[in-house]
């Protein structure tokens, strides 16, 4: 009898492919990297052919290798396609989901798509308000679900992804040369905007708060213009954005922790399934280059 490819052993191995290795693959599966290195193991013995090859101090996929992801890729898709459909299909309701400003155009496009495609009866209201707003708005049943930022072992939610924070301005500008520094920061109740304040106090670095909006887009027009520096995660950072580090006298910044808070009246099934399509959308590893 043919071996049987086990679809999680599959989704670590897409997981290897998309994130470029074995050691940020397994932060995108959440395992250990022994754990990983056992599960592909396993899988190379289910194949009866080695999958990656080592090239310096990293590994490329060989031949069958290749040969195996297009063939992950479509099974993977296949099953969560069937996972959805068997799943009430003709479902009706509303969700209200919370998450803020500078999350929605990198996170909700690829989750409410797929949501909509499955459950299209579906009415979903988003709520855009800084982090510290939607906790405690999920606390009190405002919102249903909420994707929010939090400090590193402090978590309420269930972890979704972890990121770096980063300084940032203009590429075409210098407003990281005035003195004192001009911050372009979301409005108060931002995570970001503390952060920011607090790490330039401690090392005695002369600042002010320049400008203040509660839209990514206000943000990055501000900046893009030359008028100040601001905090973001590295992976939303614009093409015109340019990534200020300690060389330039910027002190680090806390990891984001990237949560999902589920509100205190969030056990109906559509809440259940939209929080389902929200973990399953943070899985999906970051497209890199092997």
């Amino acid at each position: 009898m043919a071996s049987m490819l086990d679809t999680d052993l599959l989704q670590t191995f897409v997981a290897i492919a998309d994130s470029g290795g074995f050691t940020r693959a397994a932060g995108v599966v959440h395992r250990s990297q022994s754990a990983v290195s056992m599960q592909m193991k396993k899988l190379e013995e289910s194949i009866g052919h080695p999958l990656f090859e080592k090239i310096g101090r990293g590994v490329q996929l060989t031949r069958n290798g290749e040969t195996l992801l297009t063939y992950a890729r479509r099974i993977l898709k296949l099953h969560e396609e069937a996972v959805v459909t068997l799943r009430q299909p003709d479902m009706v309701g509303s969700v209200r989901i919370g998450i803020p400003d500078d999350y929605v155009a990198a996170f909700l496009p690829g989750i409410l798509t797929a949501f909509a495609n499955a459950f299209p009866m579906v009415e979903v209201e988003v709520i855009c308000e800084p982090s510290e707003s939607l906790l405690e708005s999920t606390g009190k049943g405002e919102v249903d679900l909420a994707i929010v930022t939090e400090l590193p072992g402090n978590e309420k939610g269930q972890v979704l992804r972890r990121e770096a924070t980063v300084w940032a301005t203009s590429k075409s500008h210098f407003a990281q040369e005035i003195d004192p520094l001009p911050l372009v920061l979301f409005q108060q109740g931002c995570i970001f905007r503390s952060w920011a304040l607090k790490a330039l106090t401690e090392i005695n670095k002369p600042h002010r708060v320049a400008y203040s909006s509660p839209s990514i887009t206000g943000i990055e027009a501000i900046v893009g213009a030359g008028l100040g520096v601001t905090v973001l995660v590295r992976s939303i950072l614009s093409e015109g954005m340019l990534e200020l580090t300690p060389r330039e006298g910027f002190p680090e910044l806390p990891d984001s922790v990237i949560t999902l808070i589920r509100g205190s009246s969030s056990a109906s099934p559509v809440i259940a399934c939209l929080s389902d399509f929200i973990v399953a959308h943070f899985k999906q590893p970051q497209t890199r280059t092997l």
